[in-house]
């Protein structure tokens, strides 16, 4: 789908067939080239296989594996592959096949609900409802990992959208966190006066577009987004306006690092005081740590204030699952680790390694600027809202992400994204209900 301009009914199909060309193409050069870093998806007796992009992240998988097989007998045997691109192509590819690894890591949402809509996943449900008995999963989060009614997702985490900050930069300069929408604008223009960039905000991989997009909207009217990622309201309502108007207000006043700046560099960035506050997923608190940065004395977080002091309080949050193909050659290990994935011995060692938040909401964070955006979320009774990534049919998110990301390079105004975000959602919504019928 092209990022600029709309994509009429009649064009749906044909992208649609390109794009499933492209899926087999790519996943026949990685199937030859061997799907995570050559690592055999093949039954290992007292393993399970778990495919995932993120290859950082191996060395938790094992560390809970070995706390798993305490309980299980299993342990997790990680199987990365660093492309998000190619990783979605294999996983869409193999998973009604014998390929097919014994876990997958996936998003929730609407991308979880078009992978179960293809079919080969098993019922989760069951292994839900044990969770759910313990109090160890939040009811309100069922939705985002089902399909039809059936759960095919188990949370492999929970992380929430914040302003990572660097103390150090702060103090020095008398500041603290921002606790209104004022005061927030006060840091940056403090910021600013002293030649350090308030705000990062970045394109690059494409996705990071949405992470300003969905703070502002949320903050603006937290219902009125909930609404939008429904295809309940439309984009070019003037709160949608009021957010995207903020955010090139922002631009302009220089209170933003160019768009081509690499999310990498961030804790980089705070560290080194050219960058002030970073808006993320709590899970850079792991990126922070290996910057060298103690949470609490280099870097403290805060969740971004509302635009107005009467505007109910939300918080954007995140979590990818677990999800076991029905045609795993470990299925039976799988089924066994997936179902004491979340008990606090195994989510105490997975919460450590990524310094952020359990899936588990009776697991504390051991990270105390994490514990504190936790106590936060529950004092102030945030509403949790679904990342856009996973909120809307993962086409239309896709396009409008393309569309977020040429705004932030200068090349459309908000009035022109808006209009051409809303004009795909139309097309999008319609095709989502059409192949749902």
């Amino acid at each position: 789908m092209s990022a600029s301009g709309r994509t009429s009914s009649a064009a749906v199909p044909l992208a649609r067939r390109r794009f499933l060309t492209g899926v087999a193409a790519g996943a026949a050069a990685l199937a030859a080239g061997g799907c995570a870093r050559g690592a055999s998806t093949s039954a290992q007796p007292g393993t399970t296989s778990i495919s995932n992009d993120n290859a950082t992240w191996d060395d938790g998988y094992r560390a809970a594996g070995r706390e798993l097989k305490k309980i299980t007998g299993y342990t997790l045997r990680p199987l990365s592959n660093p492309s998000v691109t190619s990783y979605q192509q294999v996983v869409q590819m193999t998973l009604q096949t014998s390929k097919s690894s014994d876990l997958v890591k996936w998003a929730s949402g609407y991308q979880l609900k078009r992978l179960a809509r293809a079919g080969g996943l098993t019922d989760l449900t069951s292994i839900w409802k044990g969770y759910a008995a313990k109090g160890w999963v939040r009811g309100t989060s069922r939705e985002s990992v089902s399909y039809r009614g059936k759960v095919f997702g188990i949370p492999l985490y929970e992380s929430y959208y914040v302003l990572f900050y660097s103390k150090p930069v702060f103090s020095k300069l008398g500041l603290s966190a921002p606790g209104s929408w004022e005061e927030l604008l006060h840091c940056a223009e403090v910021l600013k006066r002293n030649r350090i960039t308030p705000f990062l905000a970045s394109q690059v991989g494409g996705w990071p577009a949405i992470e300003w997009f969905q703070e502002l909207v949320s903050k603006v009217d937290p219902g009125f987004y909930q609404r939008l990622v429904a295809g309940e309201a439309s984009y070019t309502d003037d709160r949608a306006r009021r957010a995207m108007d903020i955010w090139h207000d922002f631009m302009r006043k220089g209170w933003m690092t160019s768009p081509d700046f690499d999310q990498a560099r961030g804790p980089g960035a705070l560290k080194e005081g050219t960058v002030g506050m970073f808006l993320h997923g709590t899970w850079q608190a792991s990126g922070m740590s290996a910057a060298g940065m103690k949470p609490g004395t280099d870097y403290g977080a805060f969740i971004l204030p509302t635009v107005r002091p009467a505007t109910p309080k939300s918080v954007i949050a995140e979590s990818g699952v677990f999800v076991v193909p029905s045609r795993a050659s470990s299925h039976e290990a799988a089924m066994a680790n997936v179902g004491a994935w979340l008990d606090p011995s195994v989510q105490r060692v997975w919460s450590d390694f990524l310094q952020d938040s359990s899936a588990n909401p009776k697991v504390r964070a051991s990270n105390p600027v994490m514990a504190g955006l936790q106590r936060d979320v529950a004092r102030n009774r945030r509403t949790a809202l679904v990342r856009y990534w996973e909120a809307s049919p993962p086409s239309l998110i896709q396009g409008n992400t393309n569309d977020l990301g040429g705004f932030m390079a200068g090349q459309t105004s908000p009035a022109t994204t808006l209009r051409r975000m809303q004009e795909r959602a139309l097309d999008e919504w319609a095709a989502w209900k059409r192949d749902e019928a």
